[in-house]
């Protein structure tokens, strides 16, 4: 599918590649954002199947920031060496015996499909340093909660329709928590902040 670029406000464009999840798509939204921001035309922002490309108007116009855009928009995606990220983790979550039952595992099989292979850093959203990750054994079945919690703790590992992630900061949350982990995702006085990046592989490794 040829990308479609549309205006995304007064300052943006939003590519649109695909409206399905697959790390290949993932890689080339990366790919193509990476691509606009060594242009220097401004921030850009990978999603699963979209990219949004921020510019300013006062020294590129509509026009001219289309045209770049189209000039990168069939960026491959980059086969390079993804980083791996290792999260610790403690398989004490307060849904972790609901998922096993919903998954039809046992807790220790559960445990052993989250933590037996590298999943994908699609995009960071929600809030900062949220990672969105998948790759998720699709035995693990675990649909949202029907009702979010109020507060979910940072460092809380949950899942959520085939995809895991760790919470960065305290925040109302509706993924089904399996762990916790004391590691730091999001640190707004690191360079950068967030620990895990697009394109990253997180392997959550039980303590």
């Amino acid at each position: 599918m040829h990308p479609r670029i549309v205006p995304f406000g007064e300052a943006a464009l939003l590519v649109q590649l695909e409206e399905r999840i697959d790390p290949d798509i993932a890689g080339r939204a990366k790919a193509i954002a990476d691509r606009w921001e060594a242009l220097g035309h401004g921030p850009a922002v990978p999603t699963y199947a979209s990219v949004v490309l921020r510019y300013d108007p006062l020294t590129l116009d509509a026009g001219a920031a289309e045209r770049a855009a189209l000039g990168i928009a069939d960026a491959p995606p980059e086969r390079g060496h993804a980083r791996v990220i290792e999260i610790p983790t403690r398989y004490d979550g307060p849904d972790l015996a609901d998922v096993a039952r919903l998954s039809g595992l046992t807790v220790p099989e559960l445990v052993d499909a989250h933590t037996s292979r590298e999943h994908p850093a699609y995009f960071l959203g929600f809030m900062p340093g949220f990672a969105y990750c998948g790759g998720l054994d699709p035995r693990i079945v675990a649909p949202r909660l029907p009702s979010p919690r109020s507060r979910v703790l940072a460092g809380s590992v949950a899942v959520a329709d085939g995809q895991t992630a760790v919470y960065p900061l305290a925040s109302p949350g509706g993924w089904r928590l399996i762990g916790t982990t004391d590691v730091v995702v999001f640190d707004a006085q690191r360079d950068p902040p967030s620990l895990i990046r697009p394109g990253d592989r997180v392997r959550f490794v039980r303590r």
